[in-house]
């Protein structure tokens, strides 16, 4: 039976589960895949959370250079997150000859060249399951399992502190700042939200899917972005009645033009696949040539779940030889050569006031004078004017700014409330 020695840094909510699974699981791994896997050496300098996680204190590292000289281990798990000491260490340990198993998106989003290199480099493995998704094999399934397809487009909720957000939004009607506070307390959501409600996390997670995805090189610049923090539960309740449920998509489309990333609060049918997708669930569609569109589903984030994608990449790398390794990503000198969509399509949820119905009409005409086709339109008296909802065809962004400076300029009675993409 192979014999494979574990260490990992950082032992927080994250480290703890994966100590848990491989400590508590040994006899079933040994059983069920022919391997004897043991935590030789954690490195958290918190050594009393350490012991709290159940490392005993021979395990227990005092610095890097301990871990990569162990002899005993063979993998190891970044679960520290941020770039820096994790950049750092995660090249120390590669540089050894060590494969790495992380957890780490901010990290690997960002540095993932030089992370696959040194790897190729000293012939050891990297590997990324849990940076995407927490629990979802959806890394796994891009690099393994769709190797018949072209892929088309991915679309998903791949951020779950948002996603509860916003369903708490919409079934218990709370404000913005009242679900949030919700998710803080129940720990959904970081003291500092903004990594998740800026949507800058599932920038980072887009970033590293839509380059499997599509065979290109997407960075983290070239995704749009646009997080929740100004989203309502007056949009979502009128969203509602036009048989809408607001969601933080990720998406990602290829076509001849090139490629199009962008994260953003969006309008989807009640009816969809996604619309159902609840509280800190996550989920994943993926359009392939061959296969058809398939969603991959769980939970995207936590102790147990983010654990187990963790352990499953260790698994994988103590059962596979690093002798030939294909590149997971372009060069990073493609990425210049990836035309990325800018001026992308979609249609517009537009919520207008105006002081009265006549200037509803100057709406419609601003509009369509810019090239933004009005699919529905809807008004409701309001104290002191009207409400004014409209339902657009897909248009270009340009178009759409146009039309808001049209408007702008010549509805001095109309103000734009809030304007949210919708996907079909």
């Amino acid at each position: 039976m192979k014999k494979v020695g574990v260490a990992i840094l950082g032992l927080g909510v994250v480290g703890g589960g994966t100590f848990k699974i491989l400590t508590e699981k040994k006899e079933f791994f040994k059983k069920t895949q022919r391997l004897d896997v043991t935590v030789e050496s954690v490195l958290e300098r918190d050594k009393e959370r350490a012991i709290r996680a159940g490392a005993s204190e021979d395990i227990i590292a005092g610095n890097i250079e301990e871990v990569v000289s162990n002899p005993n281990v063979d993998i190891v798990v970044e679960v520290m997150g941020g770039v820096e000491p994790a950049k750092t260490f995660v090249l120390k340990a590669l540089k050894s000859g060590k494969s790495v198993v992380t957890s780490n998106k901010e990290l690997f989003a960002k540095c993932r060249h030089e992370l696959e290199a040194e790897a190729r480099k000293n012939g050891a493995g990297l590997y990324f399951e849990a940076t995407c998704v927490g629990g979802v094999p959806i890394i796994r399934t891009l690099i393994d399992g769709m190797q018949a397809n072209e892929i088309a487009s991915i679309k998903g909720i791949i951020n779950g502190t948002t996603n509860y957000v916003l369903t708490k939004m919409t079934k218990d009607g709370l404000s913005y700042e009242a679900a949030l506070k919700n998710a803080q307390d129940l720990g959904f959501a970081e003291r500092n939200p903004a990594a998740d409600v800026e949507g800058f996390d599932a920038t980072y997670k887009l970033s590293i899917l839509a380059s499997l995805a599509f065979h290109s090189d997407i960075s983290i610049g070239q995704v749009y972005r646009e997080g929740i923090t100004a989203v309502t539960a007056e949009d979502i309740s009128a969203g509602a009645e036009a048989g809408y449920v607001l969601k933080l998509l990720a998406i990602g489309k290829k076509s001849e033009a090139g490629v199009e990333v962008r994260v953003h609060p969006a309008f989807i049918p009640v009816n969809s696949g996604l619309a159902g997708i609840s509280d800190s669930f996550n989920a994943v569609l993926l359009n392939g040539d061959s296969v058809g569109e398939i969603m991959l589903t769980g939970r995207g984030a936590g102790a147990l779940p983010t654990g187990s994608a963790i352990v499953s990449d260790v698994i994988y790398a103590a059962k596979h030889s690093e002798d030939f390794r294909a590149p997971l990503f372009s060069d990073e000198k493609t990425e210049k050569e990836t035309p990325v969509v800018s001026d992308f399509i979609s249609a517009r949820f537009v919520r207008l006031t105006a002081s009265s119905s006549a200037s509803v009409g100057k709406i419609v005409s601003a509009m369509e004078k810019s090239g933004v086709s009005v699919k529905s339109i809807k008004e409701k008296a309001q104290s002191g004017g009207v409400e004014v909802t409209v339902i657009t065809a897909p248009a270009k962004e340009s178009a759409f700014k146009k039309a808001e400076d049209k408007i702008a300029s010549s509805c001095g009675d109309v103000k734009i409330v809030s304007a949210i993409r919708v996907e079909e």
